[in-house]
């Protein structure tokens, strides 16, 4: 198995920034632009200064709930992204028209694990994306929930994407106590964390990302 990126989303303060680079992440999550409760959304404002910041060789993700392909553009465009997590209800067509306007633009398909419907959405998003996340959600949350999904299903997903030469990426309740089950379960491209990543303070708890980023480093290598 080959090495496993990892993610922290949610980053929402300059501090928040530091824990995830100081951890090794190999990309961040900018939350901009959501229709369900989010508890790390942020102004467009804040998320350009954020992602100025960001050292090179790491990847700037916007995580957006917006279903608009112009404003989703015209979002990532404002912040200064090379990458869109597309976490909202938008149609295949949407994407591909994204893709086309923006050739440059990575875009990551979220697709919601709430049962097996999940593979068919997911065999369909492949299409028109780069890569497919995985993630659990609530009626009132699209993402950061703290809580996991089936793995047998993601698993299944994955193993039919990698076939197709699609990578997955595997979020929903991760931190360094499960990560390297949910590798071993799973077979992902990638990890994403978010919620469980944080202090009392709500903010990004520094030896919580490094034992995340390590706990997935490690059970990545010792699969091999």
């Amino acid at each position: 198995m080959g090495r496993v990126r990892t993610k922290i989303c949610g980053i929402g303060t300059a501090e928040d920034l530091v824990a995830a680079v100081d951890a090794g992440a190999d990309a961040v999550g900018l939350i901009v632009g959501t229709t369900h409760h989010s508890d790390d959304e942020i102004p467009v404002d804040q998320a350009r200064v954020l992602a100025a910041s960001v050292p090179a060789f790491i990847t700037i993700v916007l995580v957006t709930h917006l279903v608009d392909g112009t404003a989703i553009l015209d979002l990532a465009e404002a912040i200064g992204v090379d990458t869109v997590q597309v976490h909202g209800e938008v149609d295949p067509q949407t994407l591909r028209d994204i893709w086309v306007r923006r050739r440059s633009l990575r875009i990551i398909r979220t697709i919601h694990v709430t049962g097996e419907s999940a593979i068919a959405a997911a065999h369909e998003a492949h299409r028109c994306c780069h890569a497919v996340l995985l993630d659990t959600r609530t009626p009132s949350r699209l993402g950061g929930t703290g809580l996991t999904h089936d793995w047998a299903i993601s698993r299944r997903i994955a193993e039919a994407l990698r076939k197709e030469g699609r990578g997955v990426i595997l979020a929903g309740g991760l931190d360094a106590t499960n990560v390297a089950s949910a590798i071993s379960a799973v077979q992902p491209h990638g990890v994403d964390a978010n919620s469980r990543l944080k202090n009392t303070n709500g903010r990004k708890d520094p030896a919580s990302c490094r034992a995340f980023v390590c706990a997935a480093t490690n059970a990545a290598t010792s699969a091999r």
